[in-house]
């Protein structure tokens, strides 16, 4: 037993060493600084939605010919607000404002930065039907068909500030109506099994997004407002990385992309293997862009 105390204390200490010496060799200095870019590790959050695994995708791409190691991350939106606190994430790339994501704005404002800058200046959230759902066209308009719909709103993923809106909805309106949470692929997967069989369904969406050029959709009237107006999408970072990485601070403040832009994108990551080499190929083919980012 002494003998096991003892190597125990040893593995401590050296474990102690070790931390110390770490922590001795930052002081100082950038993460720039001490190793180089070649060496440096970015660990950018990735939420399994269309247009995130795109533009994570992206940049990771962008980032690894500029000579950084690029690590995506997958979680959901609180988890990944939760390490930015904490310092275990470099960067989340999509933060939509001023309604869906504020209460993450509101929760996390003292502990996270949250950029003022935005890359996407026309988004729209919303509850959609398939446009052949020619009575329904507003959310006032859900309760007097709820058979319809069996009374279920197919949802995504919970915990979203989607997700969250949507059941402020619910009560807003008084709907008679239930909040089915899912994923994002699986709320996709029974849109395109009621379009394909023209039968009803109700589900929170958003643009940008690939599924309105394949699916004729319509977003239905929002008479008070709950899900708002227009949506601009920012980008969050731990606190220090403007220090640590000043150069990729300004390249994401730079970024910026439009509908035809991010709709391209979406449609070259979906339709590769691998969506990191449909982003990369998007890259390749918009080097001018790109540029106007990073310079």
């Amino acid at each position: 037993m002494n003998k096991w105390k003892k190597e125990l204390s040893f593995i401590l200490v050296l474990l102690l060493v070790i931390v110390l010496t770490a922590c001795g060799s930052t002081s100082g200095e950038t993460k720039s600084e001490q190793t180089g870019v070649s060496d440096e590790e970015l660990t950018i959050g990735q939420i399994n939605w269309a247009e995130n695994i795109a533009v994570t995708n992206m940049w990771k791409a962008i980032l690894e010919d500029k000579g950084y190691n690029v690590k995506l991350s997958a979680l959901n939106m609180g988890p990944m607000m939760m390490a930015l606190k904490g310092g275990a994430l470099d960067a989340s790339l999509e933060v939509w404002l001023p309604v869906q994501d504020s209460n993450y704005l509101e929760k996390f404002q003292d502990t996270v930065n949250f950029s003022e800058s935005t890359w996407f200046d026309n988004a729209k959230v919303g509850l959609v039907v398939p446009t052949y759902l020619e009575e329904v066209n507003s959310v006032e308009d859900l309760n007097e068909h709820k058979e319809l719909f069996n009374g279920d709103i197919i949802g995504f993923d919970p915990g979203s500030g989607t997700m969250e809106v949507t059941d402020k909805l619910i009560e807003d309106y008084n709907l008679e109506f239930e909040l089915i949470p899912s994923s994002e692929p699986a709320m996709l997967s029974e849109i395109k099994k009621a379009v394909e069989n023209e039968k009803p369904i109700v589900a929170p969406l958003w643009s940008p997004h690939w599924v309105f050029s394949k699916y004729d959709l319509k977003f239905l009237e929002d008479p008070q407002n709950t899900f708002g107006g227009v949506e601009k999408i920012h980008h969050a970072t731990r606190h220090g990385f403007e220090k640590d990485y000043p150069e990729v601070s300004e390249w994401f403040k730079n970024w910026k992309m439009d509908d035809q832009q991010i709709g391209q994108l979406i449609d070259y990551v979906e339709s590769a293997e691998d969506p990191l080499e449909g982003a990369k190929k998007w890259v390749e083919e918009n080097q001018e862009l790109i540029g106007e980012w990073v310079k």
